[in-house]
């Protein structure tokens, strides 16, 4: 994961959600140079991100240098985690939310084969939490090369309790994210574009199911069978789509699906 990728990222978790126009709005910015910004069509340099610390009002180095190569495959906290969370605890009128927001950009990254994955936002302990929305979508076709693109929901408050209730088998609730599924291919269980709770725990093939996983540089939503000898069977359920046999090895599990937040017009 590159300094660019890092600082949009953190950028993005001070954004909280909101939308380009109003947060360019709020902070004086340019609303069209920000979306270029966001949308990899513009790096995020180091003077750049300087300018924007000091517009929005950031301690020094939260969108410079917001992660160091050596935390970027592991959840273990560095030296510029520590040296972040001291800098917050000086900056006043910064929320909660946002603050939290800034650490997980520094203390997590993740890159699994050849995809990248944004792993942060751990939800807050209690009996609502808040499920963090991946900046990704998955495929359920011939497969998506993750990057931004605009969310029919953002970040989602819920009591794991009633999920549990709901027959939601989950171990830790911040292993919970939602991500979006593209394509018809699982169709009808999964529509286009319909959120997906999954939980990325579960890193490797545990039973039959459906699993998000990257294969051949794309990443996909589908339903995988065990079929021995090392392979596994890729299932559509859309009869349109016929079964794929792939290596298991070739195979980079992400999460597996838990739930299917399905949405029905009446």
């Amino acid at each position: 994961m590159d300094i660019n990728r890092i600082r949009v990222n953190a950028l993005k978790a001070v954004m909280a959600g909101a939308s380009q126009k109003d947060f360019a709005n709020q902070h004086g910015l340019d609303a069209s140079y920000l979306s270029q910004i966001l949308n990899g069509h513009r790096n995020l340099g180091e003077k750049a991100a300087a300018n924007l610390e000091e517009k929005i009002g950031l301690p020094k180095g939260s969108l410079v240098s917001p992660s160091t190569p050596d935390t970027q495959v592991t959840l273990a906290t560095g030296s510029a985690t520590e040296q972040l969370k001291l800098a917050l605890a000086k900056v006043k009128g910064l929320s909660a939310e946002v603050r939290g927001r800034l650490l997980g950009v520094a203390e997590a990254g993740d890159s699994v084969g050849s995809v990248h994955l944004d792993f942060y936002r751990p939800g807050a302990v209690g009996d609502e939490v808040w499920i963090a929305h991946y900046d990704v979508r998955a495929a359920m076709g011939g497969g998506q090369i993750p990057h931004d693109y605009p969310e029919i929901l953002q970040d989602v408050r819920v009591s794991p309790k009633h999920l549990r209730e709901m027959g939601v088998e989950f171990k830790e609730h911040y292993h919970l994210k939602i991500v979006t599924g593209w394509g018809q291919s699982m169709a009808p269980t999964i529509k286009h574009r319909d959120p997906l709770l999954v939980d990325v725990s579960i890193r490797e093939f545990i039973g039959d199911g459906i699993y998000m996983f990257s294969w051949e540089g794309h990443l996909y939503i589908k339903r995988l069978q065990w079929m021995g000898d090392g392979r596994l069977k890729m299932i559509s359920d859309n009869a349109l789509h016929p079964p794929e046999t792939i290596r298991a090895e070739d195979t980079f599990i992400q999460a597996r699906v838990l739930l299917v937040w399905n949405a029905h017009l009446l």
